[in-house]
């Protein structure tokens, strides 16, 4: 094929869903050697859009021509077989499974009829080390963080003959530390002559990495460019159909009286744990991917065993051996896997929101009170502005970043003290994030403590009153707003 031809077209792409158009008459074409960047808000169509090209949904109408041909019939196995792979947001990993049975699964080598175990982890080990990551093979994925989870499903892809790679926010849980390995896996790629098709909200990266744009907004495709002949502020313009502000929104109210109290906190991986956190602040929690942060909060939840410490809540002392005794002491937590652990994908928006409000719809009879329960459930879809065309909706079928304010919606009808903010943007456009940082001082405002874990630096700084740094299982600095820049926490994240 020649390289002026393209090796990947869709042709007038239609998937509609009851109530839903997600793509609407979608045209685009993608040719080896380039980077091509798909972004727009979430609810634009980007992940129905790359599903389709993958055969993990089939379109209502249109083509897809791989490679000069027309595929008909198209599925995930023979998409991979064909050399069409892709690193979805939401990961796709057997976490029971070692890292080496995971990046060969299905493919293993054999000796005498047997996995020869010590093949893949040998054939692991190079990719891994392709990657510029030390992981072991040997380990289970469960005991790795989201970020390492994240870089075994791109040496699952790079382990296989890939002609067409399709990478969905892929640096999204990366910290900047590992974000320089994936850009340059990404230039090695492109000079393979390989097709990669980007997904990113993170506009940085498409100006850094890719050759060319295309916007989608509302399941319709908009327009395609060289990224050297556009800028940031009119990629914004077209994706969310105004101009939008992208600095970080002013906290209007100081810092109160002091309501959670962490002192010498030890689990497996953590090291004597202290700090506090304050009504009306935004305590910010730095560290590369492995540095302790979210296994921190998880702790604090009660989600992880604590061998040693105690957590205050106003000065008492509280007993928190598990999420639900945190939710009772007037703390939750927002994890950085909502798919897995904040959210019921098969059931309703509704179902989710009320899960754990069920109990206060109660009238004195035990009857809950189903307009009460809707006018609630509506009231919170409202404020938070969730695009869906009823509470009904499955939340499977939504966007991530809709998925993330039903997760929000949910802890915020609970009215706890503490809110644990993992990743709060992870895979959600810049719109959005702007919502969310918006809600995330709007709660520091009623007098909540805010704390956010970020791999985002200029979140980090722009969102935060505090930033404390860990690195490797310990705290090892605090910094004050002013303190605080990049230099400075990545000096300590780092361990200098």
């Amino acid at each position: 094929m020649r390289m002026d031809q393209p090796i990947l077209e869709l042709r007038s792409i239609t998937k509609k869903y009851p109530g839903v158009v997600a793509l609407d008459d979608v045209s685009l074409s993608f040719y080896r050697g380039e980077v091509h960047a798909i972004v727009g808000e979430n609810g634009a169509g980007k992940s129905t859009f790359i599903k389709v090209i993958t055969g993990a949904i089939q379109p209502t109408k249109g083509e897809i021509w791989f490679e000069g041909k027309k595929l008909e019939n198209n599925n995930p196995q023979k998409a991979l077989e064909m050399g069409i792979s892709a690193i979805y947001q939401e990961l796709n990993l057997l976490k029971d499974l070692t890292v080496a049975e995971n990046i060969f699964y299905n493919r293993y080598i054999y000796k005498h009829g047997l996995i020869d175990y010590r093949a893949i982890e040998e054939e692991s080990h190079k990719v891994l080390e392709r990657l510029g990551v030390k992981i072991d093979p040997k380990t289970l994925v469960k005991n790795l963080s989201v970020g390492y989870q994240q870089l075994v499903e791109i040496a699952k892809s790079l382990s296989r003959t890939v002609k067409v790679l399709i990478l969905d926010e892929p640096s999204a849980p990366l910290t900047n530390n590992e974000l320089k390995y994936l850009f340059d896996i990404v230039e090695a790629m492109r000079k393979e002559n390989m097709a990669i098709i980007y997904i990113s909200h993170r506009l940085e990266e498409v100006f850094r990495l890719c050759d060319k744009v295309s916007v989608f907004r509302d399941g319709h495709y908009i327009q395609t460019m060289h990224v050297k002949d556009t800028n940031k502020t009119e990629l914004i313009r077209l994706m969310v159909n105004r101009e939008l502000n992208e600095s970080f929104p002013a906290l209007h109210t100081s810092r109160g009286e002091k309501v959670l109290e962490v002192k010498n906190l030890s689990t497996s991986l953590l090291k004597d744990i202290s700090f506090s956190a304050y009504r009306g602040e935004r305590l910010g929690f730095a560290g590369l991917v492995g540095a302790g942060r979210t296994e921190t909060a998880r702790a604090v939840f009660g989600a992880d065993k604590i061998k040693s410490g105690e957590i205050l809540i106003d000065g008492k002392r509280m007993k928190i051996d598990s999420p639900s005794d945190a939710i009772k002491c007037g703390i939750v937590y927002l994890s950085e896997d909502r798919k897995q652990l904040g959210l019921f994908l098969n059931m309703s928006i509704a179902d989710n929101i009320l899960f754990s409000y069920l109990p206060k719809l109660r009238n004195k009879f035990g009857i809950i009170s189903k307009g009460k329960a809707s006018s609630v459930c509506d009231a919170q879809i409202q404020n938070l502005a969730i695009k869906t065309p009823s509470a009904q909706q499955l939340v499977r079928n939504l966007s991530g970043g809709n998925q993330q304010k039903v997760v929000l919606a949910k802890w915020m009808l609970m009215n706890c003290d503490v809110i644990f903010f993992d990743e709060p943007t992870r895979g959600i456009d810049v719109g959005a994030k702007q919502e969310i940082y918006k809600l995330m001082n709007q709660l520091a405002e009623e007098g909540k403590a805010v704390v956010m874990i970020s791999s985002e630096m200029q979140e980090l700084l722009g969102m935060s009153d505090r930033i404390i740094v860990m690195h490797e299982g310990k705290i090892v600095g605090e910094l004050s707003h002013e303190q605080a820049t990049q230099e400075e926490v990545l000096r300590l994240a780092s361990g200098v």
